[in-house]
């Protein structure tokens, strides 16, 4: 499996993975159930720089020629920069006004989400994908990973326990009430 930064090109199969994750957050965005305009606005925040869920901040994996799992990672300080393009885009096509409750904060680099194909689900694809950006973020950069996880999902729970993340406290989102984790880094000693 070969993960790398993400390509603009790429945007509507990481739309189509990350939706898989992101559905029903999504549909609280746009105040719709349209899978089809979900997806369609996800393609274009990845396509577009400067977002919250821009190729720039994606890590792909990629296995025999296919994408087959797609992480969104940003840093939690640049947030609400982040978000303005995405505010913009759905007052613009929606017009609704989004202004989603904090779900990072400086101090971390956030894992917004992780997606699967469904082929390759049970399979340790997620793992490996969350093992790279333990290495990459926590163990080169010795910055501290965050990631909100569903009170409802206690298998990711227990995965990102295993993976050595630890309970941070509580944040909200989407109105949902989530625990948050962290995995905090340390740069080598000299």
């Amino acid at each position: 499996m070969l993960i790398r930064k993400a390509k603009p090109e790429e945007s509507g199969t990481i739309a189509s993975l990350v939706i898989l994750a992101m559905e029903e957050i999504f549909y609280s965005f746009i105040g719709e159930e349209s899978r089809e305009k979900a997806v369609q606005l996800l393609e274009w925040l990845i396509r577009e720089k400067n977002n919250q869920y821009s190729y720039e901040n994606c890590w792909v994996a990629g296995l025999e020629g296919r994408i087959v799992a797609a992480a969104i990672v940003y840093d939690g300080a640049a947030l609400h920069e982040l978000r303005k393009p995405v505010a913009a885009r759905i007052a613009e096509l929606f017009h609704r006004d989004f202004n989603p409750e904090d779900e990072t904060q400086a101090g971390e680099f956030y894992i917004d989400s992780i997606a699967v194909a469904p082929d390759q689900q049970g399979r340790g694809t997620g793992t490996k994908l969350f093992q790279f950006l333990i290495d990459e973020f926590v163990n080169r950069r010795g910055e501290t990973l965050g990631l909100l996880v569903d009170r409802d999902n206690p298998d990711a729970k227990r995965l990102y326990l295993k993976l050595g993340f630890k309970i941070a406290g509580e944040k909200m989102l989407a109105g949902k009430s989530m625990e948050h984790l962290q995995l905090k880094g340390r740069l080598p000693q000299a």
